[in-house]
């Protein structure tokens, strides 16, 4: 259990790299700005109701990135896609709220 919690914290870790370079908006300057915000299901979210182009274009890198990640980790572990994505969603929004980042609440809204 220990390599498999290791292996979604690498795979975290290696998500947030490789899904940002292509934008002149990284991830944590989306997150410290409040544009972008941690899902519990591992994936993020754009806070706005009405995102830029750039924000949702780095939505959608950042979770399709995740979730090829999290498919990994699953299969080669033999473990439910969605609890892999639950575990990596509990990291990241206890992450997002130690930095102050938003979360998306159980009732839809966001809050810091």
């Amino acid at each position: 259990m220990k390599r498999f919690f290791s292996m979604i914290m690498v795979t975290l870790g290696l998500v947030a790299a490789a899904a940002t370079p292509a934008f002149a908006l990284t991830l944590d300057e989306a997150r410290g700005q409040g544009l972008i915000g941690e899902r519990p299901d591992g994936l993020v979210g754009a806070v706005a109701a009405s995102p830029s182009a750039e924000v949702k274009a780095l939505v959608d890198s950042v979770n399709t990135a995740r979730l090829a990640s999290y498919k990994d980790v699953a299969q080669k572990n033999g473990t439910p896609l969605d609890a892999v994505q639950m575990i990596a969603g509990e990291k990241q929004v206890q992450k997002a709220k130690e930095n102050r980042w938003f979360v998306l609440g159980a009732d839809g809204a966001w809050s810091k």
